[in-house]
């Protein structure tokens, strides 16, 4: 928390400020598309210590201010989920305090992170906390849900299952810290584009999910993680097909023990046994490929 302190309808403003961790799918199957149109999923979702950093300064008024790295790149105003998970919240709590945003947007857009959806929950988280709402109020919940298939997910920043559209998640997971490295090549994938790549017909019938329990130990998750997938791996290279470069990249670092892409995509990340590991395979692809988008972190 930062800034002055006083009323936010007076003359001082306390400037309130949540972390918003990019959302990493370790596992991502694709149970089948619904006779709506909807994809079920079955996703192992973890969160990473990159993120984008977001500002509420209360006030009377709706308004979001962009900077940062990415801050150019996330479109319009009105479609920024930041805005919108505002907008739902305000429908449904009567004389919500809301007011100024700031975001400082430095994870990629349009990159298998959720970052839009993360920036959405801190959104959320707050308001929460502007108006003394409980973060476990069920209208935090509905205005995520009602926001995007993965906000409800970020809205504690805790590693889970999640299934159906996004909306359906386990309690909480207590994995153990992952080091990882994070890469983006600078394209953007979107992720209607994957799924319409993959081109899956409307049906009844859909595959069951995951059953077997995720390990908490580090050496067991990342062999259960080497026996999984993301299904949407392959439909993502078809249409940006650097992400097999990438991955390929991220295969040959010394010290890698598995390599995938991330939700949608084009962000792909490699595990390590160590955060030493991570910190010079990151050195490394940033010597080699400095366009590339590079972040040594953990995830958990």
């Amino acid at each position: 928390m930062a800034g002055e302190g006083g009323d936010a309808r007076g003359g001082h403003r306390e400037a309130l400020t949540e972390f918003a961790p990019a959302k990493i799918n370790l596992t991502l199957r694709v149970l089948g598309r619904r006779a709506d149109g909807y994809h079920e999923l079955d996703s192992l979702v973890a969160f990473a210590r990159a993120g984008d950093r977001l500002t509420l300064v209360p006030g009377d008024t709706v308004e979001l201010e962009l900077r940062g790295p990415y801050g150019g790149a996330t479109g319009t105003l009105s479609d920024n989920l930041v805005l919108k998970a505002a907008r739902y919240l305000a429908g449904s709590v009567p004389k919500l305090r809301c007011g100024r945003f700031v975001l400082d947007k430095r994870l990629p857009v349009a990159a298998g992170l959720g970052g839009g959806s993360a920036d959405a929950a801190a959104a959320l988280r707050l308001l929460a906390r502007a108006n003394n709402l409980a973060y476990d109020d069920p209208r935090l919940f509905a205005a995520a849900r009602e926001s995007g298939a993965d906000v409800p997910v970020c809205l504690q920043s805790r590693a889970r299952v999640m299934r159906g559209i996004g909306d359906v998640l386990s309690p909480p997971l207590d994995l153990p810290g992952l080091p990882a490295l994070l890469v983006n090549p600078g394209v953007a994938v979107p992720t209607k584009d994957v799924f319409a790549t993959l081109g899956l017909a409307p049906s009844a019938d859909l595959r069951p999910p995951e059953t077997a329990d995720v390990p908490r130990r580090r050496g067991d998750l990342i062999r259960f993680l080497q026996d999984r997938s993301n299904d949407l791996e392959r439909p993502a290279v078809a249409v940006q097909p650097v992400i097999a470069e990438v991955l390929n990249a991220l295969r040959l670092l010394p010290a890698c023990r598995l390599s995938r892409m991330s939700g949608s995509g084009a962000t792909c990340f490699a595990l390590f046994d160590s955060q030493r590991a991570a910190a010079v395979a990151a050195r490394a692809l940033k010597t080699s490929r400095p366009a590339w988008w590079v972040s040594a972190t953990v995830l958990g």
